[in-house]
């Protein structure tokens, strides 16, 4: 695979949503070979697939494959069937991005795109301790609670109850 030149497939979405076209050439330039470069082959061998559902990009890499890959006999009946002779292997790795921020600079700057249903990680774990934490505290007020009733409640000691002790 060392070499190997990839064919870029983007979703429309690349297209039409603004932050998503500014994503497109960073993909292009980090999966993408450079046309001419000494160590790339001379042939194209798999497909490095990217699409946008729920806010993520997804990424997959498929191998293409000659099902009739070096059998004659094979070839011929593919072609005489009409079948598909060539097809696609996921191959990996395959990841999910989520866009969070995209700055103006490499680090920094102005914020162009703000993801407004990303929560972080930080905040989920607040969230699960405090919910913690009010039922520790809801625990302890139902304990006051009982002690209060309990105080109101108390039976009366009955006068002859050391009668016949």
């Amino acid at each position: 695979m060392l070499g190997s030149r990839p064919v870029l497939s983007f979703d429309s979405v690349f297209e039409t949503q603004p932050h998503f076209m500014l994503l497109k050439p960073i993909f292009i330039d980090i999966f993408g070979t450079p046309r001419g470069h000494p160590k790339s082959k001379p042939f194209i061998d798999r497909v490095m697939s990217f699409h946008v559902a729920d806010g993520k990009i997804w990424i997959r890499n498929y191998q293409i494959l000659d099902a009739a890959d070096g059998d004659k006999k094979a070839a011929i009946a593919a072609e005489h069937s009409g079948a598909e002779s060539t097809q696609l292997v996921e191959l990996g790795p395959r990841f999910v991005l989520t866009p969070i921020r995209i700055f103006a600079g490499s680090f920094g700057g102005p914020t162009l795109y703000v993801n407004p249903k990303y929560v972080s990680p930080n905040t989920i774990r607040h969230d699960l301790k405090a919910n913690k934490g009010s039922k520790y505290a809801a625990r302890k007020e139902a304990v006051a609670f009982r002690k209060e009733k309990e105080a109101v409640f108390k039976p009366q000691l009955d006068d002859l109850a050391n009668t016949f002790a």
